[in-house]
């Protein structure tokens, strides 16, 4: 086996990525407070073609330093919009026809993996993730306003993931149901 070189990679550039068809999925970041997780996700947006970034609250945006430092330039690369609450971002997104599910330790939650994906209905964009604070999670009154919670199962003794770790993993979950090698 030998590594690849950036150029045998044919990675799309920005100008590509931003005309080039999108996973149906916002991920949206709720009071996220580190500029490095911050970066993480937009990365791993990327990677994935996720359509778009909602930073909510104290969540940082771009242009930053330390957001770039983790991004690698996908903070250009990945649409982004900032919202003053999580709250008004669910609003927004719900009443355009996404499906919101927060990721969150919660009653009634669906482990992952989760069933298949039912497809969108007619008319809706996709679906929304909302990954909280590195503390405190995703707020109450956003779960409230969700359809419903996903929560990635552990088996160590801490009780919660980094949030780009989170992020990263059910981004790869939609992402795997949906089939991107499609887009």
């Amino acid at each position: 086996m030998r590594k690849l070189h950036i150029l045998e990679m044919n990675r799309l550039t920005v100008d590509e990525f931003r005309k080039a068809k999108k996973l149906p999925l916002v991920v949206v970041l709720d009071d996220v407070r580190s500029l490095y997780n911050v970066g993480s996700v937009f990365r791993t947006c990327d990677a994935f073609r996720v359509e778009a970034v909602y930073l909510c609250g104290i969540t940082a945006t771009p242009p930053h330093n330390e957001i770039h430092k983790t991004a690698l330039g996908a903070e250009d690369s990945v649409d982004w919009h900032y919202f003053e609450t999580a709250d008004q971002a669910v609003v927004e997104l719900k009443k355009q026809g996404y499906s919101v599910y927060a990721v969150e330790q919660a009653e009634g939650a669906t482990m992952l993996p989760f069933s298949p994906l039912q497809p969108s209905p007619e008319g809706s964009l996709g679906w929304a993730i909302v990954l909280g604070n590195e503390v405190k999670g995703v707020h109450q009154s956003v779960i409230d306003r969700c359809d419903g919670c996903l929560e990635i199962p552990q088996f160590g003794t801490k009780h919660s993931l980094n949030v780009s770790v989170a992020a990263g993993i059910v981004i790869w979950e939609f992402a795997r149901q949906l089939n991107p090698s499609n887009l």
